[in-house]
């Protein structure tokens, strides 16, 4: 999950000139007419621009029919330089600095550049093409430019340090006590006590940064969509005609009409990898999908992440910090390395462990069936897969035969019904920017609206990978009751016309997932847009999300909705008892691909002197160190690790094993209750958690909601690693 607080967003830009056109001096009169047709023109494409008009659609929802690319750069110069005339007005008050006129005034600022760029990066995530990428990698640079210059604006932070040094007289409530200490810190942690020369050296480091973050992101899509793995229909032994369907579909969708494609996304290469008898054809697309970004071509991402890596140690240490690991996560809830690392490794032993027992369980099965190869990475899940069946007698393609997508939608939303009494209905007449994004109005128990959800589930080649949340709008009440656009990001495999949407259960986990993130920024129930939501630092925001996981696992739950895509029939309860029972099957793997891609994540960003940095070397020292399985690879191998180069997980991938502490840990709060949908749990779910954005205290909040300090014991037994 990826997101941006109002206020970065609302500074995250640079100034620049509108570009209106001044009378020429030239007495020339053609030359005069000339640029004053060009001025009326300009202003002209100004006035048409959808950014600079109000939005009289439903709920203010974004004008996607309108909106064009030509239209983003004029409405980022202007709003830029908007913003900046804002913050100007600020810094050259002639009152005192106080938290309304500075702190609520800074809240406040930017609001046209928040809207323009909540627009723009959520397309370029999910609409990339030739044209966007060109501006994406013109207009990041200049965002980081203008925040920079707002950061570094010696007499704005004055202002915010004065009414810091002063808030034990200012009467603030907690909130605003709140919102005062991270607008303080967060500009010292960039760089407003340096000096000028310092400042200079910090700017150019962001910039580039930047510049490199969007240039990984880019490589990433553009490699991963130029690989195809083109199948006859005599390559297809041993997958479901769910999955034939679907690689038929992939087919289809690159005028491959008769063929069957594999594509890199994870809903279609993990289920062939599991399911595809032939090895060799296995092994063409797990290297296709391990190398993505590693494959010496114009998308190569190595000397980025070399780059990168330089840059942020340098970027720490001038903020007087010993590497980049100690300066994300001082602002964390672990607060340093050493306590991300003690949880890391307290995981990574036992799933060692695990995961011995399970190679053993593989290669017996392995020899059963008269196998002579060696046991490679792209056999595990193949051979994992047959494992499941003979000791739990559990087909993964059988039990993908009842989650169907129209029923989870169904059974998320029934959840947060239960939960907080919302309604979800789903609207036609709203703007979307791609045919296959659905809308919901989201309604209180009350019925009175409080948002709207944009669901977008389907791969498509414009669209990254992985699945997220984001946000069109954040909830606030400084500027009026602003009510939440929240959308969630899937890349399940579009089925053939007519078909229905299978998924399968880890596809069903993460649905659930991202809706909790969704449910997060729904909820928020704060009045400062930089508090709101899931404005939160990484290890705690995905808490919220991985909670909400816990649902689609019960058995209630699969009994109401996990239902067989042809005949209605709810899942036997024989099968939902065996899926219990193999609950804990493979997550040796699973632990250590997640631990792995977090270890090495926290190598990269302790280092504090980076020069010749091999990156395939360097994953292999980190993981040969800590005694990794060959067969075993990372979640996320740097050269596509876009959660670290090209998000905001630096340091904080750890966050989801942290996260998985406390909502394993929280989750059995309804257990105990023997009712998953108690009252009075959820309603302190709802106060001291999906409410609150960064309003509270992290462990206040917590132990508001638990009564108590989470433990690890609920994380270890549902991993099996207890």
């Amino acid at each position: 999950m990826q997101h941006k607080t109002y206020l970065a967003l609302a500074i995250s830009a640079a100034v620049m000139l509108t570009g209106c056109s001044k009378e020429p001096e030239s007495p020339n009169k053609a030359h005069t007419e000339v640029s004053e047709t060009t001025s009326k023109e300009s202003k002209n494409a100004l006035t048409q621009n959808p950014f600079f008009k109000e939005w009289n659609t439903q709920f203010g929802s974004p004008p996607f029919d309108e909106i064009k690319t030509t239209d983003f750069l004029p409405a980022f110069e202007k709003s830029m330089a908007e913003h900046k005339k804002e913050i100007n007005a600020i810094t050259q008050s002639e009152y005192a600095p106080t938290f309304d006129n500075t702190i609520a005034a800074m809240e406040l600022a930017g609001a046209s550049l928040t809207r323009v760029s909540r627009v723009f990066f959520n397309l370029t995530g999910t609409e990339s093409n030739d044209e966007m990428q060109a501006l994406q990698r013109k207009v990041s640079p200049m965002l980081t430019r203008h925040n920079n210059e707002i950061r570094m604006d010696e007499a704005l932070f004055k202002r915010v340090a004065h009414v810091y040094n002063n808030r034990s007289g200012a009467n603030l409530n907690p909130e605003q006590t709140r919102l005062l200490n991270r607008v303080y810190d967060s500009f010292v942690r960039t760089g407003a006590n340096l000096t000028e020369e310092q400042r200079a050296e910090l700017a150019s480091i962001d910039e580039r940064i930047s510049e490199l973050s969007t240039q990984f992101g880019q490589n990433s899509l553009n490699d991963s969509r130029a690989f195809t793995l083109v199948l006859e229909e005599s390559d297809l032994d041993g997958l479901s005609q769910a999955q034939r369907d679907a690689a038929a579909a992939a087919a289809k969708a690159r005028n491959l009409a008769g063929k069957y494609v594999i594509t890199l996304n994870r809903a279609s290469v993990e289920p062939f990898l599991q399911f595809s008898s032939r090895r060799d054809l296995r092994e063409k697309a797990f290297k296709g999908w391990a190398n993505r970004g590693d494959n010496d071509n114009e998308f190569d991402n190595k000397a980025i992440i070399a780059e990168m890596v330089s840059l942020r140690a340098k970027r720490a240490q001038l903020l007087g910090y010993k590497n980049h690991s100690e300066y994300v996560l001082s602002n964390a809830m672990a607060s340093s390395p050493e306590t991300a690392m003690d949880l890391l490794l307290k995981v990574w032993e036992p799933a060692i462990e695990k995961a011995e027992q399970e190679r053993s369980w593989i290669k017996e099965q392995m020899a059963a069936e008269g196998v002579e190869h060696e046991l490679a990475a792209w056999d595990w899940r193949y051979y994992a897969e047959k494992v499941r069946k003979a000791k739990f007698d559990l087909d993964q393609g059988e039990i993908a035969e009842y989650f169907e997508l129209e029923n989870m939608l169904a059974a998320k939303f029934y959840v947060a019904e239960q939960l907080f009494g919302l309604k979800f209905v789903e609207r036609n007449d709203i703007p979307v920017y791609n045919e296959v994004v659905r809308v919901w109005e989201v309604q209180d128990k009350t019925g009175n609206a409080i948002g709207l959800f944009f669901g977008d589930y389907y791969a498509r080649s414009s669209k990254r990978s992985g699945a997220w949340m984001s946000s069109f709008r954040t909830q606030q009440k400084l500027a009026g009751d602003v009510k939440p656009i929240i959308v969630n990001n899937m890349n399940l495999n579009k089925p053939a016309e007519g078909e229905k949407t299978l998924m399968s259960y880890s596809d069903a986990v993460t649905l659930f997932h991202e809706f909790g993130h969704a449910l997060h920024g729904l909820l928020s129930n704060v009045t400062y847009p930089t508090l709101a939501g899931t404005s939160v630092p990484r290890d705690w925001v995905e808490f919220p999300a991985q909670l909400y996981e816990h649902f689609i696992a019960q058995p209630e739950m699969l009994e109401k909705f996990a239902r067989h895509y042809k005949t209605n029939e709810p899942m036997p309860k024989a099968l939902i008892e065996r899926i219990k029972q193999a609950s804990t099957f493979n997550q040796g793997f699973a632990t250590i691909e997640f631990t792995a891609s977090a270890l090495v994540d926290m190598a990269y960003h302790q280092l504090t002197d980076v020069k010749h940095l091999d990156v395939r070397a360097f994953e292999n020292d980190v993981l040969t160190k800590y005694g990794k399985p060959s067969e075993i690879i990372m979640r996320h191998r740097s050269t596509h690790f876009g959660h670290i180069f090209a998000g905001g997980y630096s340091s904080a991938y750890y966050a989801y094993m942290w996260s998985e502490i406390l909502d394993a840990d929280g989750f059995d709060a309804f257990l105990e209750k023997k009712n998953i949908f108690d009252p009075e749990t959820a309603e302190k779910l709802y106060h001291f958690i999906y409410s609150r954005g960064d309003t509270l205290d992290y462990f206040e909040a917590y132990e508001g909601f638990r009564g108590r300090k989470p433990t690890t014991d609920a994380l270890l037994r549902n991993r099996g690693l207890d």
